[in-house]
């Protein structure tokens, strides 16, 4: 993870763009992978570790609606929490995650379900869903973690 992290800054440096995350199931290991290595503050604004439905809504803006309609594991809610981070940041990305780590998870949604929220300024919000498996708790958190670093390395890239 270090070195797509590292990837990441440099190219976000490059490109003069500062990150922001929303994390729920991660509970800030994407914020800490990033700002594990030395002189990240120059690109790194902030992370949000909006856990419960209470905290996406008064700290990012997702839409009690939203939560509602399709649960807090949702692209519709990850793309609100990406778009929340953007806009209540300096930043130009923003990622969200918000998923089932387990143990638990129900038929509709299981464990290992993280939906990803992608938000650049001047670019729509993308979503994708992984569905990673019943891997087990901290498995689930790192396999998140990586695949939304990877997620804001291609979109630097």
């Amino acid at each position: 993870m270090t070195a797509t992290a590292a990837r990441i800054l440099t190219a976000a440096r490059a490109r003069g763009l500062r990150i922001a995350t929303a994390e729920s199931c991660t509970g800030g290991m994407l914020s800490a992978a990033l700002t594990d290595l030395p002189g990240s503050s120059d690109v790194y604004d902030r992370g949000y570790i909006t856990y419960s439905n209470a905290a996406k809504i008064d700290m990012l803006g997702v839409s009690p609606e939203t939560l509602a309609t399709y649960g807090a594991v949702s692209e519709g809610v990850a793309v609100e929490m990406a778009a929340g981070a953007l806009h209540h940041s300096g930043a130009g990305i923003a990622l969200s995650i918000t998923g089932i780590a387990g143990p638990g998870g129900s038929d509709h949604k299981p464990e290992g379900r993280v939906c990803f929220g992608l938000a650049m300024r001047g670019h729509a919000t993308r979503t994708e869903t992984v569905e990673f498996g019943p891997l087990g708790r901290e498995n689930i958190r790192q396999a998140a973690t990586s695949h939304a670093l990877a997620l804001i390395a291609a979109a630097l890239s």
